[in-house]
């Protein structure tokens, strides 16, 4: 799979938010220490803070995923948002045959990397006491139907009786692990009979929240009143004043995930692992001043990357118009090669699209339900590691095979619209650095471009089909004699005068009135449809055939010659001959057939030739022997 290294499959989301962004740098920088792969399972999960509506068909992805061809799973399920993803990732991790950890949250049954929360919240709180000598201090939660934020809640009010101190401190407030309520909780605390001294947050997003409001308010931090976080995240030691907070030491828990994959592929026995807490007491406690040289340097990282930031907007502003205008899968590889540059540099990009039993991939209109083979819409390989740019993928294979020999990381996203499910993106990288936003960008643009190409197929099939209907013979699927006449007058016109011969030929059934009195007018359409059958199948030289009306067909060949007459004359006796043998009906089916070959010329009129032709055919029908109408 993939190269020569092992592969580990990874479970996660939001993958460009910055805790989690980093979690998977040092998964990956973990895993090239080990010579591993990787090969991330992204859910974008909620876009923006209320649609769910994408995020509730991701769970598709799984039914791609063999978990058979790693050699260990790792999930990171804390930050999913759509309700019911975890659960069902969970459901199926629970079938793998090898090591599958659990970074993140607590299951049953799985190998859990277990941080202690509760230590943490319980830390923070003791150093507020114990360094700090506060005894007002309010706490911050999240939701409180949370688990994180029930153990967390629930370790605050254990220290706090600890302590002496009154359980629920200055006051709780319930925030939402997010940065939209520190207004509301700044409002609250302010408002108490004590003015806390501290407050204690259950993680960084809602403690930079509530700095902001406050310093707002004109209320200083620390001097005022100290405020910690929870996570340490980057945003929080970039934030200023910077958060004090419990980290996760995530390179930490990164090699223990590993080392957990490892032990068990050996045969040892492993538990659960414990995984410390990492303080961080800084500014916003009152324990560290701020370096201000060491600031500047930051503020000019943060310059540069809003500079880029911008510098890729404005590349996303212009393939956004680009992509409106994409009418197939070329020409959107052309756009993707050219503008999806400003989310890191890659290795090669895919978009793998389902197909039917029929070939048909996810975005032609008649596609009807997937086959288990996938094939690549778009590729794009930058590094020229692909095998092979067209391999298709059966059930369980993610990526093609690759020529790059060291660990790759590869991060594989649904790729749907509504409900139809296209396939998947997938995206491979050698830096241990990961994407950022922009890439969320053209997956959803992706999405939306193939629901494009989709409703366009739609209208061109509908337009087809609505030509077909205007020259095709609704009985035997033959043309008509309006499409019979408009094919063959543009044959006609395309041959210079004398460059080739031509052919008409008028077939006419023998005996249809004898069918329709004597069984029905159903029988007699069944003959119809037979005789045009074997008409059609014996047109292999380029003929076209239609039907006049009634029981006559008419063939006109461009380009043809007395061999290729005999050819068709002698297989349209056999057919006849053979449907009969093989036939149960209560009738012989039989034709009566006049041909006319003549120079080509673009100014010749088709009834003339047709005219030669059918009085042929009547003279054939006329010698045989009991002639029947």
């Amino acid at each position: 799979m993939i190269n020569s290294h092992d592969t580990v499959a990874v479970f996660t989301c939001s993958i460009t938010g910055r805790y989690r962004r980093q979690f998977c740098h040092d998964l990956n920088t973990a895993a090239k220490e080990q010579g591993l792969n990787l090969v991330y399972f992204g859910f974008l999960g909620m876009i923006g803070e209320k649609d769910s509506g994408y995020g509730t068909e991701e769970h598709h992805l799984l039914d791609l995923v063999d978990l058979d061809k790693f050699k260990g799973v790792i999930i990171d399920l804390e930050g999913f948002k759509v309700q019911g993803m975890a659960e069902r990732i969970v459901e199926k991790v629970r079938t793998a045959k090898c090591p599958v950890v659990s970074v993140s949250r607590y299951y049953e049954g799985l190998h859990n990397i277990v941080f202690d929360d509760r230590e943490g919240i319980g830390g923070m709180i003791r150093h507020f006491t114990d360094v700090h000598r506060f005894t007002r201090i309010g706490y911050m939660s999240g939701p409180f139907d949370h688990p994180d934020a029930k153990v967390r809640l629930e370790m605050f009010r254990s220290v706090m009786r600890e302590k002496g101190l009154p359980e629920d401190g200055t006051g709780v407030f319930e925030g939402d692990f997010w940065f939209n309520m520190g207004d509301a909780a700044s409002d609250f605390f302010l408002s108490s009979a004590e003015r806390p001294q501290a407050i204690v947050c259950a993680n960084d997003y809602m403690a930079i929240a509530l700095c902001q409001s406050l310093k707002n308010r004109g209320i200083r931090v620390p001097e005022d009143i100290a405020v910690s976080g929870f996570d340490g995240s980057d945003e929080a030691q970039t934030y200023l004043p910077h958060i004090s907070t419990v980290d996760r030491k995530r390179l930490s828990i990164a090699r223990q995930a590993f080392k957990v994959i490892n032990d068990v592929t050996e045969g040892k026995e492993v538990g659960d692992v414990p995984a410390e807490p990492e303080f961080i007491f800084t500014h916003s406690c009152g324990c560290h001043r701020l370096n201000y040289r060491h600031e500047v340097e930051k503020m000019n990282r943060l310059h540069k990357l809003n500079r880029d930031l911008s510098y890729a907007m404005y590349d996303s502003e212009s393939a956004i118009i680009k992509m409106s205008s994409v009418d197939s899968t070329e020409k959107l590889t052309e756009v993707l090669d050219r503008h999806a540059i400003n989310f890191g540099w890659y290795r090669s990009f895919f978009v793998m699209t389902h197909t039917d039993s029929e070939g048909r991939p996810s975005y032609d209109a008649k596609y009807t339900e997937p086959s288990g083979e996938l094939i690549p819409a778009v590729a794009i390989d930058h590094a020229g590691d692909i095998i092979d740019m067209k391999q298709k993928m059966s059930h369980g294979m993610i990526f093609p095979d690759c020529s790059y020999d060291e660990p790759m990381f590869i991060y594989v996203n649904s790729l749907h619209c509504d409900e139809r499910r296209f396939g998947y993106t997938a995206v491979s990288f050698s830096s241990e650095d990961v994407y950022n936003e922009y890439y969320n960008f053209w997956v959803l643009n992706l999405a939306v471009s193939f629901e494009t190409l989709l409703k366009t197929n739609r209208i061109q099939s509908l337009i087809c089909d609505l030509e077909n209907l205007s020259i095709c013979d609704g009985l035997t699927g033959l043309l008509n004699r309006r499409g019979f006449d408009e094919r063959t007058h543009e044959a006609i016109r395309s041959l210079k005068k004398g460059t080739a011969q031509v052919c008409t030929m008028v077939i006419d059934m023998d005996g249809l009135k004898r069918i329709n009195d004597g069984f029905g007018h159903t029988e007699g359409d069944t003959a119809i449809k037979a005789a045009a059958k074997l008409i059609g199948a014996c047109c292999r030289s380029g003929e076209i055939a239609g039907r006049a009306g009634g029981d006559e067909f008419y063939v006109f060949a461009p380009d043809y010659s007395q061999e290729k007459l005999a050819e068709f004359t002698v297989d349209l006796r056999r057919s006849i001959d053979e449907f009969n043998r093989g036939s149960d009906l209560p009738y012989k089916l039989d034709m009566s057939f006049g041909a006319y070959l003549a120079d080509s010329d673009p100014n010749a009129r088709l009834e003339d030739y047709l005219t030669i032709s059918d009085s042929r055919m009547y003279k054939q029908k006329q010698a045989k022997p009991n002639r029947r109408k």
